[in-house]
């Protein structure tokens, strides 16, 4: 609502749609879109001042004789969930058969996911990262480890899941290591490019001490022997930010799923 009212004080004083979406940092159509609303409702600058935001709203996107809508089955607790997907090796529809079994006559599986992306964009904005074809190659390890079983003597040993995904077409190289060390993580990376049949402009991997010596949000420091690797194939290293997943979210999707 304050945006809203920031566009009728600009339209109010002649600044152009262009400029009124310019300013406040979003579209046109947008921008458009509220004033027809706020023309249709019989609202100008300045709006009285008993004009609450609850009340503005109510009269810009409430239409006559529309009730508003109440849904019937009961719903999950969103946040929770939220933080609950952030785990190895959860996924959504892990979650949904977990609230089915509780809730019996809940949502379908289409509809919870539905309602859940909806719930998340309403967290906070987040910007859609475009990636170009050959630009980037996001690798991390699982964090959830593989069982392998010896055939001869029935031992059964853990072993790590390196992940390398190329950002424009999401194309996955994976595979098993005894263990996320230097020689492991570089060898990775040596099958993956193999696997790739060529080498990205740009490696983006998660701040794990094999491949960044410093993790920092401004000037990380990469391991010198990463950084060799990466100079033999001539391709550039951008560590993911401290605490920024998003940052190699292609990366962090196939783990989750």
């Amino acid at each position: 609502m304050r945006h809203i009212r920031q566009m009728l004080r600009l339209a109010a004083g002649g600044t152009s749609v262009r400029e009124i979406a310019a300013m406040l940092g979003i579209a046109r159509s947008t921008v458009q879109d509220n004033l027809d609303r706020a023309k249709a409702a019989g609202l100008n600058w300045p709006l009285p001042g008993e004009l609450t935001d609850d009340a503005l709203e109510h009269r810009l996107f409430t239409r006559a004789g529309v009730k508003p809508g109440k849904r019937l089955r009961q719903e999950p607790n969103w946040a929770e969930l939220s933080i609950e997907l952030k785990k190895p090796g959860v996924t959504l529809l892990i979650l949904w058969e977990e609230y089915r079994s509780v809730h019996q006559d809940g949502y379908g599986y289409s509809r919870f996911c539905e309602l859940f992306r909806g719930f998340e964009k309403r967290l906070s904005p987040t910007m859609r990262q475009e990636h170009v074809a050959g630009d980037k190659v996001f690798v991390d390890y699982s964090g959830k480890k593989v069982p392998i079983v010896d055939r001869k003597t029935g031992e059964i040993r853990e072993a790590e899941l390196f992940l390398g995904v190329l950002g424009a077409s999401s194309y996955t190289y994976a595979e098993a290591t005894w263990t996320q060390t230097l020689p492991d993580w570089i060898g990775s990376h040596v099958r993956m490019f193999s696997f790739f049949d060529g080498v990205p402009r740009l490696i983006v991997p998660d701040n794990l001490k094999s491949g960044v010596s410093r993790a920092s949000f401004y000037d990380p420091e990469i391991n010198r022997s990463y950084g060799v690797m990466a100079a033999h194939y001539g391709v550039g290293v951008l560590p993911a930010r401290p605490r920024r997943p998003k940052d190699k979210a292609k990366a962090s999707y196939c783990i989750l799923s």
